[in-house]
């Protein structure tokens, strides 16, 4: 012991008036990365591991967890914009049937729209209840009719099969496009015909015969089985329409970030205008349209945030344990320090160091295994999901940088701030009674 006391007062006095090198991180570092002969009798090894491994898994589950719920409300609402666009605009007097009351879009509507800042695009649709008839099966179906102005990028990304329909024909075209479960429960390929019942306009029923051009394929089950899509003018033709006349106007916009201010915006914007036949127009957004969905979607950011709040209370847990156990096992050295005059204060820097240093290495690893998983699993979709439950076919990442680096931060600082609470006991030690036993 009186060899330990002299080796601490040295260091002590050296760096005292050296002044060089900060003493409490030097005698961190000795107590963090020493490697004594007698290590296998400490318990520090094995608690530190412990510790690392905490925070490791802690943050690697924090990582991945963002990433997919980001990446799962993204890919959900993409899907529901890609069939329904960011804002709608309609009669007022509509229905929520797919049998709507047109309206009339004209050439100042469009410039309106075209003209708001943050609008990026904007198509023209009418839709059409019918049921598919082929000689075994029937099935009900609402078709989408789609103008040539219609942004494909949607339907051809999930196209599985065949080509998108072509708008070159002078006359409304035949060509339709189904998705994989219409085609599978019609047994139907592309190409095949069948004919579509509608009711027109009178009450009578109408009937047109059609050719699958393509089949799509976006997991989204509840639309899939709902649209196919075709030309405009055909509905048009079976309604009595004008060409001008339309059951709604999509409109998609740059950020889906504005989409609340812009739907409001378009809604003053356009609250005094009608139509020629006087119609008032009536502007929604998706998540009015659909509201379950979207409350559903944002229902899952408090799940975020419950997982979040459990994975840093148990990391910080984690490391209070091991701290609080490598300051028992230095009770001696606090001890013989405390009697050459070190002061409470300097000896809690000591061990807040070693929590740095063993939080650092923990959140090392938690990154290293927390990205690898997403950057797998986004690239090989291991994990697949039910599209009738989830709407999509794989667990779905979204590497956001800034959400890491957001993790990190955050991760960093709590646990630090939850060191400063344990490190307290410091000052409990007397260094006559903890001297005594070493």
């Amino acid at each position: 012991m009186c060899c330990r006391f002299i080796c601490y007062f040295l260091l002590l006095l050296s760096f005292k008036i050296a002044n060089v090198v900060n003493f409490e991180f030097f005698l961190a570092r000795r107590i963090h990365f020493s490697r004594e002969k007698d290590d296998h009798k400490r318990a520090t090894p094995p608690v530190v591991r412990i510790a690392m491994a905490g925070i490791a898994i802690g943050l690697a589950v924090m990582i991945a967890a963002v990433a997919i719920v980001v990446g799962f409300k993204k890919e959900v609402r993409n899907k529901v914009i890609g069939f329904d666009s960011h804002i709608q605009l309609s009669n007022f007097d509509n229905n929520i049937s797919y049998e709507s009351t047109p309206i009339a879009v004209n050439d100042s509507l469009r410039e309106v729209l075209l003209n708001t800042k943050g609008v990026r695009h904007i198509e023209v649709f009418a839709t059409k209840p019918g049921l598919i008839k082929t000689k075994t099966d029937f099935q009900g179906i609402v078709l989408k009719g789609v103008d040539a102005d219609f942004d494909t990028a949607f339907l051809k990304k999930n196209l599985v099969e065949g080509e998108m329909i072509t708008f070159n024909s002078e006359t409304a075209g035949n060509q339709i496009l189904i998705s994989r479960s219409t085609a599978n429960m019609l047994h139907l390929k592309c190409n095949d015909t069948f004919f579509i019942y509608f009711v027109s306009g009178e009450g009578m029923m109408g009937v047109r015969r059609f050719q699958v051009s393509g089949i799509y394929d976006t997991g989204y089950s509840d639309y899939d089985k709902l649209f196919a899509f075709g030309d405009i003018r055909l509905i048009r033709r079976i309604n009595g329409w004008d060409d001008d006349m339309v059951s709604r106007l999509s409109i998609f916009i740059d950020n889906y970030n504005d989409l609340d201010d812009l739907t409001e915006a378009l809604y003053f914007e356009l609250i005094d205008k009608k139509d020629r036949f006087g119609n008032i127009y009536y502007i929604r957004s998706i998540k009015e349209l659909n509201p379950m969905i979207f409350n559903w979607l944002s229902v899952l950011d408090s799940n975020v945030a419950i997982i979040l709040v459990l994975m840093i209370l148990v990391s910080g847990f984690t490391m209070i344990s091991g701290l609080l156990i490598i300051i028992l096992e230095r009770t001696g050295m606090i001890g013989i320090l405390k009697a050459l005059g070190y002061n409470n204060y300097n000896l809690r820097k000591v061990f807040l160091y070693v929590s740095i240093f063993l939080i650092i290495k923990g959140m090392c690893w938690g990154n290293v295994i927390g990205l690898s998983f997403c950057l797998l699993q986004s690239h090989f979709h291991w994990l697949q999901l039910n599209p009738e439950t989830y709407y999509i076919n794989s667990v779905p990442i979204d590497l956001n940088w800034a959400h890491v680096a957001m993790i990190n931060i955050g991760s960093f600082a709590v646990s630090i701030l939850m060191m400063i609470a344990p490190s307290y006991i410091i000052t409990k030690i007397e260094p006559s009674k903890s001297i005594r036993f070493e």
